[in-house]
């Protein structure tokens, strides 16, 4: 099938998703626990998503570059992969999946998508969007349910060319062995451990919002939560007490009452791992913050805490999935900037400033080493445009937009003889004696 058609079952899939939007943000939201705003805005992010490969599956273009040798021609050809293996993790049940299946798609490959068990009944509803539009081609989405073992399985595979996973790093770290003891492909996108600088002429109303949303937002489980904020010393009293009572003010309930900013943890899990990296703060005589569950007995449901500190501690080199904030004052930028970088993660940064000179050293070589890296906005809330993932331990993977399609394709170098001659390449002389 050619591109562009294969395009249009894209275009219509999106089309399938406007006309559910409601329904599927609704079972994300019952699944995932976030906010109904984020339910609805994670489907409209699948959404998109069909906008741009449907684009896309015009634009798969190959270079044509100019031969060394007289009526040569070099051409690079890019082909399907095959079959993509695809893993999901809870907190993006849909979107994750939308950015591979698209751009997998229109390059003309099929998915084996195995959901997290959390979220089953998104993956479910998802492909029973599918078939609603796929015609004859239903099996191009085919959904494997299951634990680890199934997860396993699809990086055992040989038939699967390549392997896309999104989770924990101690899950990437576990899963990729596997696939490349068959010399197979991986795009990965593990945990982050995200930080943000605050730099003294930062304007404070919008660095407080952008932190609040990025730490507390989803409950502090997005790979791309700000979980350390290095606050420069003239500033950090205000900026600390500002975060304070954002966090004070949330509103923590129902994911589906629209007044409702923070929903539920996952799971009791990710409960006692919260307090069990608090108590350990704790035992450190640090200054701990909120962190308290709330009675309700439709959820674990957690005030968001901060821990203040004057020492990049060992707790803050791990990612907690939950509303943890540790805060620690600097002098330096380049000291924030090198304790930032100083993490096994590297996925999303932020700084917040208004000082040009340090805005651009932040975006530079010696800079942040994050695959994302912004200027007064939050460590969260990325466009699809652009194409996200992280370096170190977040595994180098990208997704979603830009140039992302690659990753899904295989290419082909062509060289074209148009003459009858056949000169070698680099003056090579192998006549004929």
């Amino acid at each position: 099938m050619p591109a562009p058609a294969r395009g249009e079952y894209i275009r219509k899939f999106g089309e399938a998703l406007r006309a559910r939007k409601e329904e599927v943000a609704q079972q994300i939201t019952t699944e995932a626990k976030k906010i109904i705003s984020e339910g609805e805005g994670e489907v409209q992010e699948v959404i998109d998503m069909c906008d741009f490969a449907t684009g896309l599956s015009r634009q798969l273009y190959g270079l044509t570059m100019p031969s060394e040798r007289p009526n040569h021609r070099l051409q690079e050809i890019w082909q399907p992969l095959g079959v993509v293996g695809c893993v999901t993790a809870f907190n993006f049940p849909v979107a994750v999946f939308g950015w591979n299946f698209c751009l997998a798609a229109v390059c003309g490959n099929s998915i084996i998508w195995k959901p997290s068990p959390h979220s089953e009944g998104c993956a479910n509803l998802v492909k029973e969007i599918w078939d609603s539009i796929a015609d004859d081609h239903k099996d191009l989405v085919l959904v494997s349910l299951g634990g680890n073992d199934a997860a396993i399985s699809l990086a055992e595979d040989e038939g699967i060319a390549l392997f896309s996973a999104t989770g924990s790093c101690e899950m990437g770290k576990a899963l990729a062995p596997i696939v490349a003891k068959r010399l197979g492909r991986n795009l990965l996108e593990l945990g982050g451990n995200n930080a943000a600088i605050v730099c003294p002429s930062a304007d404070l109303d919008l660095t407080t919002k952008a932190i609040t949303f990025s730490a507390a937002g989803t409950t502090g489980q997005r790979c791309t939560t700000l979980r350390r904020l290095f606050v420069h010393e003239d500033v950090y009293d205000e900026v600390t007490s500002r975060v304070k009572s954002a966090f004070e003010g949330l509103v923590i309930g129902d994911p589906m009452d629209r007044a409702t900013q923070v929903g539920p943890l996952i799971s009791e899990q990710s409960y006692d791992a919260m307090q069990t990296k608090l108590e350990s703060c704790k035992s450190k005589s640090l200054k701990v913050t909120g962190g308290e569950r709330l009675p309700n007995d439709n959820g674990v449901f957690v005030t968001p805490a901060m821990v203040e500190t004057n020492e990049h501690i060992e707790e803050m080199n791990d990612e907690t999935f939950a509303p943890i904030l540790y805060v620690m004052p600097y002098k330096n930028l380049t000291d924030a900037i090198a304790l930032q970088n100083s993490v096994k993660q590297g996925l999303s940064s932020s700084i917040f400033t208004n000082d040009v000179r340090e805005s651009e050293l932040f975006l530079s070589a010696e800079g942040s080493d994050c695959g994302i890296a912004n200027v007064n906005i939050g460590t969260s809330g990325a466009e699809i445009g652009g194409a996200f993932g992280g370096e170190k331990d977040t595994g180098g993977g990208r997704e979603s937009g830009s140039d992302s399609w690659k990753a899904y394709m295989r290419r082909t170098t062509a060289t074209i003889n148009y003459g009858s001659d056949l000169p070698l390449a680099q003056g090579v002389e192998f006549d004929d004696k």
